[in-house]
């Protein structure tokens, strides 16, 4: 089974949005950039836009698309669609999850999902 998820690559400020993965989840305790699965019948922008306003009670508009990928975790495969996004106002945790703003070459110190390592390397190169 394929999962398809969107996220958000926000930056300002010379700094990119991420979000850490709350407990009891896939993936627990890794950075991310915000977004989440897509349901049945929504575009990925439409997607994004639902995620972030869920996570971070945040308005985006939403951008170009830098990077589709994918990854097989063994019990699950996600194709994996990054866009640059514009945050319209402040993102504010909905999910008690931690948020930071952190510089690209920051991205490397911090541990990511195995499907974000082509995003990582394309952003900190």
């Amino acid at each position: 089974m394929t999962i398809v998820v969107a996220a958000a690559v926000v930056e300002r400020d010379g700094r990119i949005l991420v979000t850490k993965r709350p407990a009891g989840v896939h993936l627990e305790g890794h950075w991310e950039f915000p977004g989440g699965k897509c349901a049945a019948g929504e575009t990925l922008e439409q997607c994004l836009m639902r995620e972030l306003r869920e996570e971070l009670d945040a308005d985006i508009s939403v951008g170009t698309e830098l990077l589709a990928t994918s990854h097989d975790y063994g019990d699950r495969r996600i194709e994996l669609h990054f866009f640059s996004c514009q945050l319209r106002g402040e993102a504010r945790p909905q999910l008690g999850q931690e948020m930071r703003w952190i510089e690209r070459r920051g991205l490397a110190t911090l541990q990511f999902p195995p499907a974000d390592a082509e995003l990582i390397a394309l952003l900190t190169r």
